[in-house]
């Protein structure tokens, strides 16, 4: 199973903590992890999965693999900027975000509208014109219950 770990290329730094722990589970639990493959969330999730032995897919925004993080086993070229979201989006099984800016918010809205399960570890929170919260981004309470939750939401097992 592809779980994504989307957020923040500049992030503050306590939220670090939680991508690594996040990517770390993920390997654990034997799936690939898959990201925007720069700084930030996405490095901390790579780096924390690599430590545990995983595999890590990086799809990059620009036309050299020269900016992914040091922990990306597998770049993926796009030159495609943000609009290389469709692709982490459609690719992954479940998504996982961890804080984030617009290009997190640009991800999280393409994974609702392909269907995909989006899993909500301090991250937005959409409220559509009801005023109520849109509930289809899952929220969890640690690294461990995200994956546990992506994990189920994608049909590989119970949250």
């Amino acid at each position: 199973m592809m779980i994504a770990v989307i957020g923040g290329d500049n992030p503050s730094q306590d939220v670090l903590p939680a991508a690594e722990a996040v990517g770390k589970e993920i390997a654990s639990q034997g799936h690939t992890l898959i990201c925007g493959g720069r700084g930030g969330v996405m490095e901390a999730a790579c780096k924390g999965a690599r430590e545990a032995g995983g595999h890590t897919i990086g799809i990059m925004p620009g036309h050299s693999n020269s900016d992914a993080n040091e922990y990306v086993e597998f770049p993926i070229v796009t030159n495609m900027g943000f609009a290389r979201n469709a692709i982490i989006a459609l690719t992954a099984d479940a998504l996982i975000a961890i804080d984030g800016s617009y290009g997190t918010l640009s991800e999280i809205a393409m994974a609702l509208g392909y269907g995909k399960p989006v899993i909500g570890l301090d991250t937005w929170r959409l409220t559509p014109g009801s005023g109520v919260e849109d509930d289809r981004i899952v929220r969890a309470e640690s690294p461990a219950q995200a994956v546990e939750r992506a994990i189920a939401a994608a049909g590989g097992g119970e949250a």
